[in-house]
């Protein structure tokens, strides 16, 4: 597992409508690596409202189509449940999800 993997994630009883939802992992790689059981992940929404907090990506990230990572939506998921590896950001898409996620969090 590597920061800006994308997995598909079943969410059995989340209020989310969708029974599966694209994550992105953007924990720092020393955290994914280590013994602790969760990383932080953005989702993957299909719909983009041209937000600073969120970056396009489609079929070169292994998508079936065009979508945007949400970087306003941060959550903790265990790495148990990131087993259908779907695709990798490229190193010029991780820059992108640097800049959305400092603007998140309030570091822009």
């Amino acid at each position: 597992m590597t920061r800006g993997d994308l997995y598909l994630v079943r969410k059995p009883g989340s209020a989310d409508p969708k029974r599966r939802r694209v994550f992105v992992v953007v924990s720092r790689q020393v955290l994914i690596d280590s013994r602790y059981s969760t990383v932080i992940c953005a989702p993957v929404y299909s719909t983009r409202s041209g937000l600073s907090t969120q970056v396009g990506i489609g079929p070169e990230a292994g998508l079936k189509h065009d979508s945007a990572i949400h970087c306003d939506e941060l959550v903790s998921i265990p790495k148990t449940r990131l087993r259908a590896f779907l695709g990798s950001l490229t190193p010029s898409k991780v820059g992108e999800l640097d800049r959305a996620l400092a603007i998140s969090v309030g570091l822009a």
